[in-house]
């Protein structure tokens, strides 16, 4: 990249431009040196205009930011403006010559950011270049928390002098860009609004109410994936839900659950892959692949799923925000696809792991963020889609003899490192869903209820069964009891009893939107 042969473009890879603009930083880079990787979300381009336009997807400076056209020019821009990309920088550091990112050091060796260059190159290759240490110079970290999540803090490498705050290891280490919608979100301190929610609560209230969300949220993670198992198993796996966080993540943990989680294993194989994976559906005569999603290989899978653990550890203990830690790991895992059956499950238990281990939901309760998803289930799948589509066509596959897909091609990378800021901004709004609307009404229904149950019992001796058989009828007949009721399980109250107690439904449900 020694010579200037940049000009104005108006799309990269299918991606327009808002305006012809003259690529730079991780654009430029993934162009010039052809690398095949996903586009990250946002890239960035240098406008012929002094005032571009903003854009979700890019981001257009002036041409006074038009960086030096060269491999240092193109990073160091990228780092400045775009933050870290690890999948683009690990492609990139296959190709480049050692020698031609150690003449980039050399240049500056006390620079900002040809030090972060210099860490994440030997980071990411395993590589040591032949440079001298930074010597006294002041530390940079790797990633700036401006910009991105990262550990509140890390170690500092005295050869570089720059910190690892970088959320995770080599095997696993998705980023998180931090946007105007995740900064919102914070700002909210969901998990303080649940605990006053809480506080003012009665306790027997409580936990009836974190009883019926945690069976909510088994439910609603079967539905998710179209199974209606029976109520034993949907209980079998609330109880796993429920002992989330409660132990180190590890292969062996995420087997165990997948163990709970299938139940009847004599159709699946269980434990980690050890053939291909793919999502999608088969040819109806042919029975050829058709996927919309293939998985990590299964001689990548134990390298992934014990970076995804140490991942757990290091970025719940480093002070990353949980929700944010939860959406990296789960969706992670979803992509990864380890297991032959059970991903999916998993995926969603991993987010009441984080969140609970972190301390961020009341202790004893569990946030029923499967009935979140479900309720907003096509915006899941296009977050879901919005990483599977960029990846699907850059991996080489051919169908097998079982209809199956192997890969053909080395794809480790694309599942260790991806942006995670869209799946970060779908989960925070789930939470906060199940804190500003699941959990208040729970806790509202059961009040109400407490209260229809204690007016009846104190007008008639009926037992509690009997009060619950009594509601579930008015419920269904919109506060009003019917007429097969009143003549066959009721028939003993009169009419202007009736009557006393659909007033008594109606006063005690008032402004219930859970009730009619």
């Amino acid at each position: 990249m020694g010579e200037d042969n940049s000009q104005c473009v108006n799309d990269i890879r299918g991606r327009p431009l808002p305006e012809p603009a003259q690529l730079a930083g991780y654009a430029e880079l993934i162009e010039t040196y052809g690398l095949r990787v996903p586009l990250p979300p946002r890239l960035a381009a240098i406008s012929a205009r002094h005032h571009p336009p903003q854009h979700p997807d890019w981001l257009l400076l002036t041409p006074r930011h038009a960086p030096a056209p060269t491999l240092r020019g193109s990073l160091e821009f990228a780092l400045k403006w775009e933050g870290v990309d690890l999948g683009v920088l690990a492609a990139l550091f296959k190709v480049v010559p050692e020698s031609a990112v150690a003449a980039v050091v050399r240049e500056a060796p006390t620079g900002i950011y040809t030090r972060r260059v210099w860490f994440l190159y030997e980071w990411l290759t395993g590589c040591e270049l032949d440079v001298p240490p930074a010597g006294k110079v002041k530390s940079v970290p790797a990633v700036d928390p401006e910009q991105q999540f990262a550990l509140s803090n890390g170690r500092t490498s005295s050869r570089h002098r720059v910190v690892d705050n970088l959320p995770g290891t080599r095997s696993f280490c998705p980023m998180v860009r931090r946007t105007a919608a995740l900064a919102a979100l914070q700002e909210r301190r969901l998990d303080v609004e649940a605990r006053q929610v809480i506080g003012r609560t009665h306790p027997d209230v409580v936990a009836r109410a974190a009883a019926f969300l945690l069976l909510d949220d088994s439910r609603s993670s079967f539905e998710i994936e179209g199974e209606r198992p029976p109520s034993d198993r949907t209980a079998r796996w609330a109880q796993a839900i429920a002992q989330a966080g409660s132990r180190p993540l590890s292969v062996a943990e995420l087997e165990r659950l997948q163990k709970i989680v299938i139940g009847d294993a004599r159709f699946v194989t269980l434990g980690l892959r050890e053939t291909g994976g793919f999502i999608g559906e088969h040819d109806r005569f042919s029975r050829y692949p058709i996927p919309v999603h293939v998985s990590a290989r299964a001689a990548d899978l134990p390298d992934l799923v014990a970076g995804i653990a140490a991942y757990d550890e290091r970025a719940v203990q480093g002070g990353v925000d949980p929700v944010v830690a939860a959406a990296v790991e789960a969706f992670g895992i979803v992509y990864v696809h380890p297991f032959e059956d059970g991903n999916g499950r998993l995926h969603r238990w991993l987010i009441h792991h984080v969140l609970s281990k972190a301390g961020y939901n009341p202790p004893g309760l569990v946030f029923p963020v499967s009935a979140a998803i479900l309720r907003d289930i096509d915006t899941y799948r296009a977050v879901l889609e919005s990483y599977s589509a960029l990846l699907l066509p850059l991996i080489q596959w051919r169908g097998t003899d079982e209809s199956n897909v192997e890969v053909l091609n080395e794809t480790g990378d694309y599942y260790r490192y991806f942006d995670a800021t869209l799946h970060a901004e779908f989960l925070y709004r789930c939470v906060e869903q199940t804190v500003k609307v699941d959990l208040p009404g729970e806790v509202r229904f059961l009040e109400s209820y407490d209260r229809f149950s204690g007016a009846v019992q104190a007008l008639f001796d009926m037992p509690r069964s009997r009060v619950d058989l009594l509601h579930r009828f008015l419920r269904q007949g919109n506060g009003l009891l019917s007429r097969r009721a009143r003549s066959r399980e009721f028939a003993g109250l009169e009419d202007a009893e009736v009557a006393r107690i659909e007033q008594l439904h109606a006063e005690s449900f008032q402004g219930d939107a859970r009730q009619p």
